[in-house]
């Protein structure tokens, strides 16, 4: 009996590549390196997993970091039952005991007390210690361990530990190019491809913007969401000013300026 099977991806994930992320993937998975994925929110590193799993046909038990998150929720915990108490094992847990890929999302957003449990995974000891049970889990030869975080979001105390980022290899991740932005989006939502350059335009002069009045720019999601709203016939001004404009500011100067921005791609 497959214990992840509810984990692994049936159908294939689009994913255009930018450059060769998917071969670095694959010679990091070869040899089982736990791996960060760091790049802006929005720009397909979690699609890029996905993509990854699929192929090379593995779980993938994802994990969606917050502050409120705990060591117990990743690694498990007794509960009770009419019976008694059980233990039931966390996701990391079960990627580690059953062999699959647990990708940690933004893993920065998790106290790092909570994060420090990753550490004995990390090294050559490939173990999780269940301190709770009792018990010295050897981590399955199939176990990778994939971490994803937004360097230029995050503030100083939400920073990646140096403890910690030295246990992993990286991938860098940012926007497409403009050609293959645009595809993604003609081939996610089916707009025409004069839509598809028109939203890739605007989303890229709002990334001009990072620093001076945004944190970030509009993402390739942002994108999909218009598309997909002009598609089933909203104006695109008025999909831009939901999915873009009101989005990325509450800054009244900031998004006259992205407004401004919208109107001169559609007059």
């Amino acid at each position: 009996m497959d214990m992840l099977e509810q984990y692994r991806i049936t159908q294939q994930p689009y994913y255009s590549a930018s450059g060769n992320e998917v071969e670095r993937y694959k010679q990091a998975y070869t040899h089982r390196i736990p791996l960060i994925l760091k790049g802006p929110t929005g720009c397909g590193k979690t699609r890029f997993i996905e993509h990854m799993a699929y192929v090379l046909d593995k779980p993938l038990v994802t994990v969606a970091c917050n502050e409120d998150m705990s060591a117990s929720d990743l690694i498990g915990r007794f509960l009770l039952d009419p019976q008694g108490t059980f233990w039931h094992d966390g996701p990391l847990t079960q990627a580690v005991r059953y062999g699959g890929i647990c990708y940690l999302d933004e893993i920065v957003e998790a106290r790092q007390d909570t994060t420090v449990v990753i550490h004995p995974l990390t090294d050559a000891r490939r173990m999780l210690p269940l301190d709770k049970k009792g018990e010295l889990l050897r981590a399955h030869p199939d176990f990778q361990l994939v971490v994803s975080y937004n360097p230029g979001y995050q503030s100083h105390s939400k920073d990646m530990k140096a403890s910690t980022r030295q246990r992993f290899a990286a991938i860098e991740f940012d926007y497409p190019s403009a050609s293959v932005e645009a595809g993604i989006l003609v081939h996610e939502t089916g707009i025409s491809t004069e839509m598809s350059d028109v939203l890739v335009s605007i989303a890229r002069q709002t990334r001009l913007l990072k620093n001076q009045g945004l944190q970030e720019g509009a993402s390739t999601r942002m994108l999909i969401y218009a598309a997909r709203m002009i598609l089933d016939g909203m104006s695109p001004r008025d999909s831009c000013e939901m999915t873009i404009v009101s989005a990325l500011s509450d800054e009244p100067h900031t998004t006259e300026s992205l407004r401004a921005l919208v109107d001169a791609h559609f007059p």
